[in-house]
């Protein structure tokens, strides 16, 4: 089949999950992208651009596009020669938490709805999310004043699915290399608010307060100005800083992966996981909170040891690590073996059976 893949914000997760089922689909996908920056004007005007600069619908059996596009304006657009349109969505703007001092726009909630409404096919990108957005959904519609359209619930709970994105390694055993020494901590998410920096460097500066000693990689993308936790960080941790910003390099990155100790996230907000799942897979040993997608991601034999309940709870779990490191490396093959499932090789095939159903709409 002939699909086109409309990404209006290239970058992040969205980047990493279009690049890598154009690769490893069998089918013929063609990527046409906006760059990631404006997210908001992309989700309302990605559709007026696209509209005027994507190749002839006609052309392809399918159409496949991201959360941060107003599907709805797209199809209004483009008329009926639109083909069928899978839905993919990594995050939703009715649970994203806001920042602070920032009040939640309830039309990107709308644009949200009107988009799955619009969607032939809608996939999430794990059952936490899933979960929550239809938690949610019912009340952000009784926000209205009257005539609460609950309707479009079932609607759209009634064309919706769970499916992981893949994760650009591949299967099999892999190579785990020896972890530098000092330990090296990795911070591999964006340098952004909602993945919550600020409590990850105070766990830093608790176990350097304790007496412990370690490295530390700053990874992840920064769309915009480097935020001030970062640049404070700079100066705290100084030479224990081996890597300051966007490896734009894949096989650097991965290098620095590998020499990982310890990966951790502090995040507010994470659907799946991609950073986490592809530093674990290089033998990182993970520290994350018990909440969001991570339970779903990490083996339950592993919960107990790498979940954390609270801020404190994630300064002695990682001071414990970094005190008995050597007790912990037997970890890593088991936990690494574990993210295989969501390598792009073995998640393709799901996402093309995903695609054929999608063309069976016509």
């Amino acid at each position: 089949m002939k699909l086109l893949f409309l990404e209006p914000f290239f970058g992040g997760s969205h980047r990493d999950f279009a690049s890598g089922l154009c690769d490893h689909s069998g089918h013929d996908i063609t990527l046409v992208t906006l760059p990631a920056r404006f997210w908001k004007w992309r989700m309302r005007g990605a559709a007026l651009h696209f509209a005027r600069t994507m190749p002839p619908p006609i052309d392809f059996d399918g159409i496949i596009t991201t959360d941060l596009m107003s599907l709805s304006d797209l199809k209004m657009l483009m008329g009926p020669d639109l083909p069928p349109v899978l839905v993919y969505f990594h995050k939703n703007q009715i649970t994203y938490p806001l920042a602070q001092g920032e009040t939640r726009d309830v039309q990107f909630g709308f644009t949200d709805i009107t988009t799955a409404l619009a969607a032939d096919r809608i996939l999430f990108n794990s059952h936490t999310h899933f979960n929550e957005f239809f938690t949610a959904l019912p009340a952000f519609l009784k926000m209205m004043p009257e005539f609460h359209p609950l309707w479009v619930v079932d609607t759209i709970r009634e064309k919706s699915a769970v499916l992981h994105p893949g994760c650009r390694f591949a299967p099999g055993e892999p190579a785990l290399a020896n972890p530098e020494d000092p330990p090296l901590i990795i911070w591999n998410h964006r340098w952004e608010f909602d993945k919550n920096p600020v409590d990850f460097f105070a766990a830093l500066e608790a176990v350097l307060n304790r007496g412990f000693e370690f490295q530390l990689a700053l990874l992840g993308e920064n769309f915009q100005k480097v935020p001030k936790p970062f640049i404070q960080a700079k100066a705290r941790f100084g030479k224990r800083i081996v890597c300051y910003g966007f490896e734009k390099s894949r096989t650097a990155y991965e290098q620095w992966l590998q020499k990982g100790a310890v990966v951790i996230s502090t995040a507010h907000q994470e659907n799946f996981g991609i950073s986490m799942v592809e530093a674990i897979r290089h033998g990182c040993l993970p520290l994350l909170p018990d909440r969001l997608a991570y339970p779903e991601i990490l083996p339950p034999a592993f919960q107990d040891r790498f979940l954390y309940g609270s801020q404190r709870d994630l300064e002695d779990k990682l001071s414990l690590l970094l005190a008995n490191y050597v007790e912990f490396k037997d970890c890593r093959p088991p936990l690494a073996a574990a993210m295989e499932k969501y390598a792009w090789p073995l998640m393709a095939p799901r996402y093309d059976r995903e695609f054929e159903r999608l063309v069976g709409f016509r």
